[in-house]
């Protein structure tokens, strides 16, 4: 396969899964906000942060706002990681790949975008906001669905599960790292508790609140929540499970070309580090150090896949 067409199909589905990720953190925003005004700033600062758009809001709106927050995580076409950006960018990379991907694929993506496209024409008022975001989460169900139910399971598809796990275990560590210091064990002498409805949304946010309930009930302790979305290999937005996912994709490419590549080292690296690792010694490193580096190193791990596959040749 030649290294453009590899490139489009791992940024045509990363670019996508993100569209879903920023939806369920303004979904997040959304709920703290009515659950709790008196942070509400402070919750819009570090969804910013966690999306990786605060330095571009910043540079374009300044003061923090909740409808421009909403708006530009939305609808922001100069924003990358926006949801209608990002829908864009996920279908310019499908039409570049079109011949690798099939009728289901193709339409299923084209109607994401001309969907998206048209509930995002307008600025969303509140009232119509958890609808529209159900939408978002709708139409990237559809797109993964597609490509579950009708993709051959070439190389063209590891490169797009490679590209959908790389985005998740990224999210997912953002977000953890968004919310570390609500996720200290209790004795620390950082906050020690927060209310229900900050658990939930920490979790919602990931798709994983019933999940979580069904392991471990209505005991939401930082602990626990925090072993579930690090080292949970049943969980599918649990960062161990999506790097296993990425290693196992870059060994089925490995198999396929003949050759092991440094992006396999790099991959089989991290996920050796995370198997190993308990969350005791998480928490006695640090969880803020710990996730900062395992966001440096899927970024460093993002760009030698580049490297090795000539993703722009």
């Amino acid at each position: 396969m030649l290294g453009k067409t590899a490139g489009g199909l791992f940024w045509m589905y990363r670019y996508l899964e993100r569209c879903e990720s920023v939806a369920r953190l303004i979904e997040a925003g959304f709920r703290i906000a009515l659950a709790r005004p008196d942070i509400v700033e402070d919750e819009w600062t570090s969804i910013l942060a966690a999306a990786g758009s605060r330095a571009a809001y910043d540079e374009r709106h300044g003061r923090i706002r909740e409808s421009i927050v909403v708006d530009f995580l939305l609808r922001d076409r100069d924003n990358p990681s926006s949801v209608l950006g990002a829908v864009s960018i996920a279908r310019s990379n499908a039409r570049l790949v079109r011949t690798e991907l099939t009728r289901e694929v193709w339409e299923s993506v084209n109607e994401s975008w001309i969907t998206l496209k048209q509930a995002l024409d307008a600025p969303v008022h509140n009232r119509d906001l958890p609808e529209t975001l159900g939408l978002i989460r709708r139409q990237a169900a559809l797109v993964r669905g597609a490509l579950y139910s009708t993709q051959l399971r070439n190389d063209g598809y590891q490169f797009s599960q490679l590209g959908i796990s790389l985005e998740r275990a990224s999210n997912t560590a953002r977000i953890v790292d968004m919310k570390y210091y609500a996720l200290l064990r209790s004795g620390s002498s950082m906050v020690q508790t927060v209310s229900n409805v900050q658990w939930e949304t920490i979790l919602r946010t990931v798709s994983a609140h019933r999940s979580y309930r069904w392991l471990y009930g209505g005991d939401m302790t930082p602990e626990t929540i925090a072993r579930f979305l690090i080292l949970d290999q049943r969980m599918p937005r649990a960062i161990l499970f999506c790097i296993d996912g990425v290693a196992e994709c870059l060994e089925n490419l490995a198999k396929m070309y003949g050759r092991r590549l440094p992006s396999n080292e790099l991959a089989d690296r991290l996920q050796d580090d995370l198997r190993r690792v308990t969350i005791t010694d998480i928490y006695d490193a640090g969880l803020k150090g710990f996730t900062v580096d395992v966001v440096n190193r899927l970024a460093v791990l993002s760009q030698q896949i580049e490297e090795d596959y000539r993703y722009y040749q």
